[in-house]
Parts: C-alpha cells; sequence; structure tokens
C-alpha cells in the first residue's frame, strides 16, 4: 500500500474512533440525565396500578358490544372502574379479593332508561297527585322511584319532565351518595307553548315568543339541566322553536321532542331535534312517507325512545290482569298511605279518561314501531316510568321484552338499554358497555334474556360504580 493512503487510512480511522466516542458519551449522558416529564405525565406515572376490589366470576357475560359472549366470565373490579375483563382460568381473582358468584347468572351493563319520571310513581290521578305529595317531589317521592328504578337494575336513566329545583337536588344527592338511585341526567320543566292547568306551571314552562324561548332555555341550561325537553312543538311558531333547538345547540345541550301528533314530528324535523320520544297517542294508522323519507335522510344521527310498553301494560293491567295491583313489589319503600293512595287511584283503570281510545292505538303500535325500525334511526329504551300504572320497579323489563315480542332481536334489545343510551349521552368512555376502563355498573339477572327477555324482570345483583347496592 502507498504511504500516502495508508496515512490516510489511520487518520480515517482514528478521525471514526473519535466519533464513536463522542457517540457513546453523548448516549451514556442521555441515559443519564433524568427524564423531565409534564406534570400530569408524572402524576400518570407515580400513581401505582389500581388494585382489584371486587370480582364477579362465573356466568355468561354480555359486555353490551353484540359480540360474542363470555362463558364462565370473570371481571376484575378496582374502586368505581372495571380493570380486566376474562374468562375463568385466564384471568386470576387475587386473594382476598370479594367475589360475587354469579355462576348460573347472565351478567349485564347496568341498564339505562332513557325515559322516566320520578315525580311520579304510577297515580292515577296527576290533580290529585300534585295536591298530595307535590311539595315532597324531592323529599319523599323521587328518592322513592329513584330507588326502585336502581334495584331494578336501572343504574342510569333519564328524567323528561319535572320541576327544575326538585329533580337538579335529587340527581345531586345521588351522586353525592346521600340517596340510593341510578345515575341522573335530566331535563327538568318542559318546555312548550303553555301550561295545561295553572297548577302544573313549575312543571311546563309556556314561552311567548323567541326571546322569552331562548331565555327561558338559557336559565335551565345553567342551572345544570343535561338537555332540554320540547313538546307540542307544533303549537308554537318556527321562531319559538328554533329559539329553543338553537340555544340548547349553542350550549352543547340536545333536544328531546314529543311525537305524538304527525304536525310535531314534522316541525321536530325542521328544527333539527336530536331525539324523538312516543310512537304517537294519536290513532293514525302509520307514519306518512315525507316523514319517514326525513327520518331516512338524518338516521345516522337521529334517535328516537318509542315507549311501546305504558299503552299495553296500562290496558292489561286494567282488563286482563288487575291482580297486578295487589303485587307488593311496586310498593316497596313506600309508606302505607302512599301505597294505598297509588292502588285507590287505579281500582278503575276502564274509567280513566285516556283509555277509552286503547282498543284502537293499541293494533298500530307494531306497525309504527316496524316502520320507525326500518327506516334506520337509532332506537333506545325508555319507559314513562311514573305515569298511571307504569311502576319504577319493573317498567324497564316490561319494556325490553315487548320489543322482542315485536320482532327486535334481544341483543338489539339490551344494545338500546345499555349502548346506545349511553352514546346518545355522551358518556360512552364511563357507561353503557363493560369494558376496562368503564365504570362497573354491572348487573346480574337469573337465566338468559337471549332466549327469554323475561328474565330481565329477576335482577339478583346490582353493582353500581364498583360498590354493590343490592
Amino acid at each position: 500500500m502507498p504511504r500516502r493512503l495508508a496515512s490516510q487510512c489511520r487518520a480515517l480511522l482514528a478521525t471514526s474512533r473519535a466519533l464513536a466516542a463522542s457517540l457513546v458519551l453523548a448516549a451514556s449522558l442521555v441515559l443519564a440525565a433524568p427524564v423531565l416529564l409534564p406534570a400530569s405525565a408524572r402524576d400518570l406515572v407515580a400513581q401505582p396500578a389500581p388494585r382489584p376490589t371486587l370480582a364477579v366470576v362465573g356466568g355468561r357475560v354480555i359486555d353490551g358490544y353484540g359480540g360474542p359472549v363470555i362463558e364462565n366470565g370473570v371481571i376484575l373490579v378496582g374502586g368505581d372502574r372495571i380493570l380486566a375483563i376474562g374468562r375463568e382460568g385466564e384471568l386470576a381473582v387475587p386473594p382476598g379479593v370479594t367475589v360475587v358468584d354469579a355462576n348460573g347468572h347472565t351478567v349485564l351493563p347496568g341498564l339505562i332508561d332513557m325515559h322516566v319520571h320520578l315525580h311520579i310513581v304510577g297515580h292515577g290521578d296527576y290533580r290529585r297527585w300534585d295536591e298530595l305529595y307535590g311539595t315532597r317531589d324531592a323529599s319523599l317521592v323521587m328518592p322513592i322511584a329513584a330507588r326502585q328504578l336502581l334495584m331494578a337494575g336501572v343504574t342510569s336513566a333519564r328524567d323528561l319532565g319535572a320541576r327544575l329545583e326538585d329533580i337538579l337536588t335529587v340527581k345531586r344527592r345521588i351522586a353525592a351518595g346521600e340517596i340510593p338511585g341510578p345515575r341522573l341526567f335530566v331535563s327538568g320543566p318542559f318546555i312548550q307553548h303553555a301550561p295545561y292547568e295553572e297548577y302544573e306551571k313549575d312543571l311546563r314552562w309556556g314561552v311567548n315568543g323567541a326571546d322569552d324561548a331562548r331565555q327561558k332555555v338559557q336559565r335551565i341550561i345553567d342551572a345544570g339541566v343535561d338537555f332540554i325537553k320540547l313538546i307540542d312543538q307544533d303549537q308554537m311558531t318556527d321562531a319559538e322553536v328554533a329559539a329553543v333547538v338553537e340555544t340548547a345547540h349553542r350550549n352543547g345541550k340536545a333536544v328531546v321532542a314529543h311525537a305524538h301528533r304527525m304536525a310535531e314530528i314534522r316541525v321536530g324535523l325542521k328544527h333539527g331535534v336530536d331525539d324523538f320520544e312516543h310512537t304517537g297517542l294519536g290513532t293514525a294508522p302509520g307514519y306518512p312517507e315525507d316523514i319517514l323519507q326525513s327520518l331516512r335522510e338524518r338516521n345516522s344521527s337521529l334517535y328516537w325512545t318509542p315507549t311501546l310498553s305504558p299503552l299495553y301494560t296500562l290496558y292489561e293491567t286494567g282488563s286482563v290482569f288487575p291482580e297486578r295491583l295487589d303485587d307488593p313489589a311496586w310498593r316497596e319503600y313506600m309508606p302505607p298511605d302512599m301505597a294505598r293512595e297509588v292502588r285507590t287511584s287505579l281500582s278503575q283503570i276502564p274509567r280513566l279518561p285516556y283509555y277509552a281510545l286503547f282498543p284502537s292505538r293499541l293494533p298500530l303500535l307494531p306497525t309504527k314501531f316496524r316502520q320507525l325500525r326500518e327506516s334506520g334511526v337509532r332506537l333506545m329504551i325508555g319507559t314513562d316510568a311514573g305515569i298511571p300504572a307504569m311502576f319504577h320497579n319493573d317498567a324497564t323489563w316490561r319494556e325490553m321484552a315487548k320489543w322482542v315480542e315485536l320482532g327486535v332481536s334481544p341483543m338489539e334489545t339490551i344494545q338500546s338499554a345499555t349502548l346506545w343510551p349511553a352514546r346518545f349521552l355522551r358518556r360512552e368512555q364511563d357507561i353503557g358497555v363493560l369494558a376496562p376502563g368503564r365504570l362497573a355498573d354491572i348487573i346480574l339477572v337469573r337465566g338468559d334474556p337471549l332466549t327469554d327477555m323475561t328474565v330481565m324482570r329477576d335482577v339478583r345483583v346490582v353493582i353500581q360504580g364498583g360498590r354493590r347496592v343490592k
């Protein structure tokens, strides 16, 4: 090798060794230096992993997503959240953890009833009920209704119409753990053209002009409601309805509207309401094509809570099996005088003012329900619990069983009481499914709702936020 070339090679080798040494030194300094993380990241790293505090072991797990069930399941709970879900033999339960034996049961997410009224408990005369108990909604009536719902497996619920301060007080008390009840999402008072009766003026807020509508909606939003309940929108001016919807949406709140009459639905669709309630107290044979086409065009974002079971339940209680009124289950947690008052009010159900229309309404419900399903709108379970003979302790399973009877698959029915309500409420990260990181709202029913939805009447265990309450 020529001397010059050899000299160049030695120089290059020396340079390479120096560069390598520099890189090693730099790397060692980087590795030795402390890693500076943002405060939030340091807190996350510093916190120890939650330890299991409860385990649900055995049984068939339906997680709410609609996929395959998990046989012989295991759910580990830490604090108020789910830590892990698996199968026996694959997911170990640490020693000392409290175990709930789920063998022979189906394990599901806590139910979400999307249409309840906590200020009433099944009484047949609204005026008399208000005279007797209207001043004790927050202190007596609502806590009873809330506890009945929770014991029936309803761990979250949407209250669609109550006096503002009463329902917000009860919502806060439940959230604080002062009284048992479902996690509440509330609308406060109805927004409508005018109250039906003078005694209802605190429950039904009439609006007079767009400015008044805007101010009243803003007032209840500022008070802390979760959405707006709009009814009789076909009796309001376009400007009033627009003001209601625009004010709600500007504040990030959904608008839930009645759908008893075709004109109500058309107005609601025109102004962009987010969810319709009921399948109509009118006797039209079905939804006309213009409405169905509008539903199809909005079916990716529009929700509907059909509340099918009240008409069936009231009719069956009044004409088929009145013995239901002597069942002690619906009286649970009620003072004896309250239970007697409710029972007396329902002693002549066929004489209630709207009962005469039932024979013409009932045959139309399957058709309307089928039309809604075929339109593609997202349907949710809601019961109108609290109206005459719709007791909070058994309303939700009755609605679910009626859906299956009318052709909805059991799995879809369960999702309509869990997953889809959670998505409407924008709380899927917390409720509606059984998955790691979600709130541990878990119920156990004896039997298999995928083959017999009526087993939902027999909720044996209720776990809410990681705490067993039944």
